[in-house]
């Protein structure tokens, strides 16, 4: 069936699971983006120059920690299929080095890291429904990025919720992910480097 394509998120996630599955998002065209979450369909806007600077000063950052230790730092549009019911597409992609089964022509399973960087329109979405999706599929780790406010929140899932973890002096080291780390600062310093601010 073909998709009917959500633009907005409900103030209050669904209770119950919406109609399509992964058969159906795989049936769409493919220059159709778009997001499965919990069976309903929704339209991935495009991304601005500014979250593209951020996306790209993340992927700096993240890069060499991960091939340190044979992790993989991928970013979007890539596919990460979490259950037959939600297929998302995260900014930044994080799979440690003993999950790299995961990468096939998607990504086939829970990614140790998550990052959405926040998008007119989109905030509701990163913040409510993916973040409960997320930490129900069991993603370790959920960095919520909000490129106007220049403020990251670097979520840890405990027990299937998350829970915010806070940067020490400025520089945040996961805890679950001992490989990664992030000053803060520093990230958002380059950020305004590279858009002239």
């Amino acid at each position: 069936m073909p998709l009917a394509l959500l633009r907005e998120t409900p103030l209050a996630p669904p209770a119950e699971l919406g109609p399509y599955r992964r058969c159906d998002y795989e049936a769409r065209p493919d220059e159709l983006r778009c997001e499965l979450i919990r069976g309903n369909a929704y339209v991935c806007p495009r991304p601005t120059p500014s979250h593209q600077v951020v996306l790209t000063a993340l992927i700096r950052a993240l890069d060499p920690l991960a091939d340190s230790v044979g992790g993989l730092v991928l970013p979007s549009p890539l596919d990460v299929h979490l259950a037959d019911h939600s297929i998302v597409q995260p900014d930044v992609i994080y799979i440690s080095a003993g999950r790299r089964s995961l990468v096939k022509d998607c990504i086939d399973g829970v990614p140790d890291l998550l990052v959405e960087i926040l998008s007119p329109g989109m905030a509701r979405r990163d913040r409510c429904e993916k973040l409960r999706l997320y930490a129900q599929s069991g993603v370790r780790e959920y960095w919520i990025v909000d490129p106007q406010e220049q403020w990251i929140q670097f979520l840890v899932n405990e027990g299937g919720r998350f829970v915010v973890a806070v940067p020490t002096g400025g520089k945040y080291h996961s805890e679950a992910l001992p490989e990664i780390s992030l000053d803060v600062p520093a990230f958002w310093r380059e950020v305004d480097r590279r858009l002239g601010a």
